[in-house]
């Protein structure tokens, strides 16, 4: 009866040391993992550092300042009272609609001409419906 009994309690010494030399490789290798992934903070920045080249690139900057703009102006709202927070947060709102209608003119600036639009000047065409003349015109 001792031998089965050292045998199991071997045996569970044995799973205990798998399972902690398991999880201690886990938590070694962690770090690695997390090395690997790319840093979003650093490669916003990066791409913040680039110029915009397109007017794409210029209104998704702008919807992106004018987003962040208004998470800003809500926070500092919040920290007014009560009664004045309501007024706060609709001059924010209306600072953002601004800056989203700037963000709009910067995808289409007054004077191009916006997709969808023929090209050169605008005629009217006249419907004219040819038949047979009518006796005593």
């Amino acid at each position: 009866m001792d031998a089965r009994m050292s045998d199991a309690a071997s045996l569970a010494t044995a799973a205990r040391r798998a399972r902690c030399v398991t999880a201690t490789g886990l938590l070694c290798l962690a770090p690695l993992a997390w090395a690997a992934q790319p840093d979003g903070d650093h490669a916003s920045l990066e791409r913040g550092a680039r110029p915009d080249t397109t007017a794409e690139q210029r209104y998704q900057s702008a919807i992106r300042e004018a987003g962040g703009g208004l998470k800003a102006a809500l926070a500092e709202c919040r920290g007014q009272p009560a009664s004045a927070r309501p007024g706060c947060e609709e001059e924010a709102r209306k600072r953002y609609q601004q800056d989203m209608s700037e963000a709009r003119a910067l995808l289409h600036p007054p004077g191009t001409r916006q997709p969808g639009t023929p090209a050169g000047p605008h005629k009217e065409v006249e419907t004219r419906i040819v038949g047979k003349p009518q006796p005593g015109s």
